[in-house]
Formats: structure tokens, C-alpha cells, sequence
């Protein structure tokens, strides 16, 4: 991200070097929190298959809680006087994901490579946990818990899934 961009003017009593660190981290998650939306939307948009309603549904669900946690997480970064970078552009150049594959369709196919991008931004907010707290950055470190415990719960809805597909196939 752009290290040591210009803050804005704030009443916040949280240090300049504090709030600067806190919105490096906070356009990193930004970032890869845009990235896995439009990432569930190409999966959303792309699935076939059996299980195409149920999994088109689930994943239209997902992007639309991405788009919240996108827009907490972009307004936290303005409030403690930062600047929220979230073109396009930006999130394919900072996201900690990688590329998702353009060549699946089918709908377990999906839930896996969501599954595993799930599970990296998951550990992308446990670390954001730890270094806010290492900061003593509470509200901010009070936010990466919620969006954690979210993540992780939809981590666990994709899990699920497929151990009923793998179950159900007799794998």
C-alpha cells in the first residue's frame, strides 16, 4: 500500500503513528476484502450444475455481506483521517489472493476455491487482530474480531457444504 500517505485532520486521540500503521493494515484487508467479493461474484455468476440455485443463492449472499465488511472497513480507515483506496486496481494489486480460475463451472468446484479464499482472508483478519492489539488500536482490533467471527462463519457454510457433497457421493 502507499506507505506514509498524507493523513487527514482528526479529534481522535489515537497517535499519528498509530493511526498510520492502523490504515496500512486496514487497505490491505480493504483490499482483499474487495478482491474475494468480486471473487465470489465471478463464482456466482459462472456456476452450473446440480446444486446451481442453491449455490448461486449462497453466494450472492456472501458478496452482499463482503460489500458490508468492504464498506466498515473503508469507513474506518477515514475516520481515523486515512484514505480509503478501493478501485479495482488497487485490490488486484494489494490482495493477499490469488487469482481465481476462470476455467471452472461446476458448482463444488466453486465452493473449493472459495473455501480456500475464505480461509486466507480469515487468516488475513486474525493477523490484523493481532497487530492492532499489538498497537493497543481497541475500536479497529474490536472491528477485525467482527469481520473474523463473520468470516469464519461463512468459512464454515462453505465447509459444510462440501463435506455434504463429499458425503453424499460417497467420497
Amino acid at each position: 500500500m502507499l506507505k506514509n500517505q498524507p493523513l487527514y485532520l482528526t479529534r481522535i486521540d489515537i497517535p499519528v503513528e498509530v493511526r498510520s500503521q492502523v490504515i496500512d493494515l486496514l487497505n490491505q484487508t480493504l483490499a482483499t476484502a474487495l478482491d474475494l467479493k468480486t471473487q465470489v461474484k465471478q463464482a456466482h455468476w459462472n456456476v452450473k450444475g446440480l446444486d446451481f440455485y442453491q449455490l448461486h443463492t449462497l453466494f450472492d449472499e456472501l458478496a452482499t455481506e463482503l460489500e458490508d465488511h468492504i464498506d466498515l472497513i473503508a469507513e474506518r480507515i477515514t475516520t481515523v483521517g486515512g484514505l480509503a483506496m478501493g478501485t479495482a486496481r488497487t485490490a488486484a494489486k494489494f490482495s493477499v489472493l490469488a487469482e481465481y480460475p476462470f476455467t471452472i463451472t461446476e458448482g463444488r468446484d466453486h465452493v473449493v476455491q472459495l473455501a480456500d479464499r475464505f480461509a486466507v482472508h480469515a487468516k488475513s483478519l486474525r493477523d490484523g487482530i493481532q497487530a492492532t492489539n499489538e498497537l493497543g488500536e481497541m475500536d479497529t482490533n474490536d472491528l477485525y474480531v467482527e469481520l473474523s467471527r463473520a468470516i469464519d462463519k461463512r468459512l464454515w457454510f462453505l465447509e459444510a457444504h462440501l463435506q455434504t457433497i463429499a458425503h453424499d457421493h460417497g467420497v
